[in-house]
């Protein structure tokens, strides 16, 4: 069943929605770009494709339907399943003994319309619903998952016998081998991995106590605990770890690191597995990492203005040195392959050196360190260099060797990106000094110098505006450059010139059950410096991390502390949330 285009623009202009002319002028850019009239009307934003799939709902006479604080029964959820709900945007919402109702996005997928059929044997019903609808939909199968793998995971604790503590090392390995083979336990660290990963953990720790053992998920850079298990269900999952990580069972005195990979639901996530011994046991931590980096850009990451001009600037050059600052966990790596992404052309070749590979990249020579062999930064860089490369990925620069060599590496006719861990963008330069790089060298190659932090980002719905009063204005502007923060807001057509601070919208979290923290995903906030001449004639004269970075700041840098509050006025994210994260 197809729309009548002509009826749809006739509905269109009679509801007020859009008027003749613009119908006219984009069907006549529609013809010239082999586009529909709808898809131009949308892009130009005139028209919403909520908007649009309502007049449809009409001209077809399918019924509308709104699932916007519905609750769902799981059990007609469930009939769908999840993956083909989100490949084919349908969802189940009402079901009797011969047909099923079924919302969907587009009413004209038919082969979305027919899988389903045949895998319910029902006759289907389909309503056309709106986007905001569809995602509070598919939300309610990950709640509905979490509840289910509680109760998986503890069902099947209750099922596992503890270890005598009297056996030999011999017995004790063998225990543990074949307990890391039960059926109980694979099911329940399956369940703990699927678990993390619909809830979008980062890292999931199992520590073990006294009387339980607890698992925690870190959730946009916050820990949270997942749930709390029986004491004898510990050594089971550390076994079952270590067997998928190809760890040695009898070695519980010394720290182990390993690494493993899995499908969930078409997405392969890799695990990297830290175990160290603690007083009652090993404690794992294991880092989730998706296997490919896709989707990410650079203003996606929270680069904008002349910022993001200067990465770019220094991303067309041949040579020199692209360098990413910052604590562990504050998205270096992500910033660097976002980086090598858009450099990844077929008429380059790019070499990395790194300390775990973290994502796979299509045509990319990646290189894994491994110490304990001789395969250091330094020696793999060493080898790099007779590969042929155009653009160079050092993971991390740690010691004077790796410094020194990623320096001639980038002086020779080489694109070099790395990452240190140092404060702010400021003080990147002192700890190269201190590493034993030279001044002349270092002016001679860094192109621009990136510092960054990760902040939660407020959902996009659940948020409260809100006015700062004179009293917090005046309190903020103790911690922040505010006429700096307005010019840049002013610079991107944000906020009318003139606008006071007092008047500028913010926003506070609110919590709801599609959203419990009122935060969800994180993105960057960043100082970012280029070496102009007079950053690099201050270099020669070894002026001190702070006079560096004053004169970032003349020539139009923005602190971190400065470019989280830009977010926020944007509605991207809180005060509170930069106030804890930047403030140093």
């Amino acid at each position: 069943m197809h729309t009548d285009l002509e009826r749809l623009k006739v509905f269109l202009v009679d509801s007020g929605l859009v008027s003749e002319a613009d119908i006219d002028a984009a069907s006549e850019e529609g013809h010239t770009r082999n586009l529909s009239f709808q898809d131009i009307l949308i892009s130009q934003g005139k028209l919403s494709e909520d908007e649009l799939r309502k007049a449809q709902a009409y001209i077809l006479g399918i019924p509308f339907v709104s699932l916007q604080g519905e609750k769902i029964d799981f059990s007609v959820l469930s009939t769908i399943p999840e993956p083909v709900a989100r490949k084919y945007n349908i969802v189940a919402y009402k079901r009797s003994e011969t047909a099923l109702e079924v919302a969907m996005l587009d009413t004209e997928d038919l082969e979305a319309i027919e899988f389903v059929k045949k895998s319910v044997g029902l006759r289907i019903l389909a309503r056309l619903t709106d986007t905001e609808s569809m995602r509070q939909a598919l939300v309610q199968y990950q709640k509905s998952l979490k509840a289910e793998f509680g109760d998986i995971i503890q069902k099947e604790a209750k099922s596992i016998t503890a270890l005598s503590e009297n056996m030999s090392p011999e017995e004790g390995k063998e225990a543990l081998k074949k307990m890391a083979e039960d059926l109980p336990v694979v099911r329940i660290v399956d369940t703990l991995l699927s678990h993390a990963i619909i809830q979008k953990a980062s890292d999931i720790h199992v520590e073990q106590y006294e009387r339980e053992v607890v698992i925690r998920y870190r959730i946009d850079g916050i820990l949270h605990d997942a749930m709390i298990l029986p004491k004898n269900v510990g050594p089971g999952i550390i076994a079952r770890v270590k067997v998928l990580s190809s760890l040695r069972l009898d070695e519980k005195r010394l720290p182990q690191d390993g690494r493993f990979k899995i499908d969930s639901q078409g997405t392969k996530v890799s695990f990297r597995v830290s175990i160290l011994p603690t007083y009652y046991g090993e404690k794992v931590v294991m880092r989730l990492l998706p296997d490919a980096v896709k989707g990410y850009t650079l203003e996606g990451l929270g680069f904008h203005g002349a910022g993001l001009e200067r990465v770019h600037d220094a991303t067309r050059k041949t040579t020199g040195m692209i360098l990413v600052t910052g604590p562990t966990g504050s998205g270096k790596s992500t910033t660097l392959y976002t980086i090598l992404d858009i450099l990844n052309k077929p008429d380059v070749n790019i070499s990395t050196i790194e300390d775990p590979i973290e994502y796979q990249m299509a045509r990319i020579n990646q290189t894994q360190v491994k110490p304990d062999i001789g395969m250091t930064f330094a020696a793999g860089l060493r080898s790099l260099m007779r590969q042929d490369p155009d653009i160079i990925m050092v993971g991390e620069i740690r010691d004077k060797e790796t410094a020194n060599l990623a320096i001639n590496a980038a002086l020779t006719g080489h694109l070099v990106l790395s990452t240190l861990h140092t404060n702010s963008a400021g003080a990147t330069i002192p700890r190269m000094l201190d590493m034993g790089a030279e001044p002349f060298l270092l002016v001679s190659t860094i192109n621009v110098i990136v510092a960054q932090r990760l902040v939660r980002k407020l959902c996009r719905t659940e948020k409260e505006e809100y006015r700062l009063t004179a009293a917090e204005a005046e309190k903020l502007a103790k911690e922040v450059d505010l006429p700096r923060v307005l010019k840049v807001l002013e610079a991107e057509s944000i906020i009318s010139p003139g606008t006071p601070i007092t008047d500028v919208p913010f926003f506070k979290p609110r919590q709801t059950p599609d959203c419990p923290e009122g935060y969800s995903g994180r993105i960057g906030i960043h100082e970012i410096m280029a070496m102009s001449p007079i950053v690099k004639d201050m270099v020669m004269k070894g002026a001190t991390a702070a006079a560096i970075e004053e004169q970032g700041r003349k020539e139009g840098m923005l602190s971190m502390m400065e470019d989280g509050i830009y977010k926020a006025a944007q509605g991207i994210t809180t005060i509170e949330e930069v106030l804890r994260v930047a403030a140093e």
